[in-house]
């Protein structure tokens, strides 16, 4: 569990506009160090500002909830539930993008942004959620670890960093 000098809390899109820096470097420490996030390497925190911006304004029109990791005053981890928008799923949501600064990994922020990020859903009436990971790597692990069941691996789903292809696990999770 976190020390007493990280705090795990929802963001505003005020909030989220304030800490562009922070997401951005956290954003760019993770892509950089072979996490498979959508984005290609070389890969720099002002890459990341139109994303960050699409997600504060995202949140700010009630269709995802944004959960900060933060060590002192600065923002070291994030992790995003987005809204099915489908009229047919108002029930679903889909776990985002969970990082965690290389720096401040071994504190519990993933698990600690994970339970966040859940019970908001729950909150918001979003009790099945799905999310899919980079099969191989250690947020798989955690996944299970955290009670997620495995739907599933798509062979060569995406792209590493690198270019080099990364199979996909996909996972669901009731959470009411």
């Amino acid at each position: 569990m976190p020390d007493n000098k990280t705090e795990i809390r929802q963001l505003s899109e005020a909030e989220a506009l304030a800490a562009l820096p922070d997401l951005c470097e956290t954003l760019a420490d993770c892509v950089e160090g072979g996490a498979s996030l959508g984005f290609m390497s070389p890969f720099r925190p002002d890459d990341g500002q139109a994303f960050w911006r699409g997600v504060a304004d995202a949140v700010g029109r009630g269709e995802v909830l944004l959960y900060g990791a933060f060590l002192g005053d600065r923002l070291v981890g994030s992790v995003q539930v987005g809204f099915a928008s489908k009229p047919n799923q108002p029930h679903r949501g889909d776990l985002m993008k969970l990082l965690v600064h290389r720096d401040a990994r071994g504190l519990g922020l993933s698990k600690a942004l994970m339970a966040a990020a859940e019970s908001g859903a729950a909150k918001a009436g979003r009790w099945l959620l799905v999310l899919d990971t980079a099969a191989g790597e250690l947020a798989e692990g955690l996944y299970e670890k955290l009670g997620w069941q495995r739907s599933g691996i798509i062979p060569n789903y995406a792209l590493f960093p690198d270019g080099r292809y990364c199979d996909t696990v996909v996972f669901w999770k009731t959470v009411a």
